[in-house]
C-alpha cells in the first residue's frame, strides 16, 4: 500500500544526511530499516532546531506511527536530501511528510514517508494540547 503525501503542506526542514557504507544491506543498497533512521535524524534535528527538547519528567513528543514508501533504491557513496513538512495540525498532533532524494540526482525522489506527531504528558502517559509555543511555530507552517 502506497501512502501519498498530500498537496496541503509546508516545508519546515531540509537536512543533507550522507550514505554510509555500513548502510547498505547484502544487496548492495541501502536497508529499508535504514530509511527509517533517516527520517528519524530529520525530524529530531528539526524537532531541537526549534527547541522541542522532550522532558521525560515533563512533556514532549512521540510517534504514533510511521511510514515510507520506497520508490528508488539508495546506493553508497552518496548524500540524501530529505525535505520535512507539517500538516493537520490538531488539538495534540500534527502530521510530518518526509521526501528523500540524492544531492546528486535533484528532483528524483527515491522515497517519501511520514509520521503522526503527538505531544505527550510523559509522568500521566497521556497525550497533552500542543503548548502556544508550538502551536504557533506550526501555524506558521500550515497552509
Amino acid at each position: 500500500m502506497k501512502i501519498d503525501i498530500p498537496e496541503h503542506k509546508q516545508l519546515v526542514s531540509e537536512m543533507i544526511i550522507p550514505i554510509r557504507w555500513g548502510d547498505m544491506d547484502a544487496m548492495g543498497h541501502v536497508n529499508n530499516a535504514v530509511y527509517f533512521r533517516y527520517m528519524e535524524t530529520a525530524r529530531i534535528d528539526w524537532f531541537r532546531g526549534i527547541g522541542c527538547q522532550p522532558d521525560p519528567r515533563g512533556e514532549g513528543i512521540v510517534i504514533v506511527n510511521a511510514f515510507c514508501n520506497f520508490i528508488r533504491q539508495f546506493e553508497y557513496p552518496g548524500d540524501i536530501l530529505i525535505r520535512t513538512f507539517v500538516s493537520d495540525l490538531g488539538r495534540s498532533s500534527f502530521d510530518t511528510w518526509v521526501t528523500m532524494e540524492r544531492t546528486d540526482q535533484h528532483g528524483v525522489v527515491c522515497a517519501t514517508g511520514g509520521a503522526t506527531v503527538v505531544w505527550v504528558d510523559f509522568p500521566a502517559q497521556k497525550s497533552a494540547p500542543l503548548p502556544d509555543w508550538l502551536r504557533q511555530r506550526l501555524s506558521g507552517a500550515q497552509s
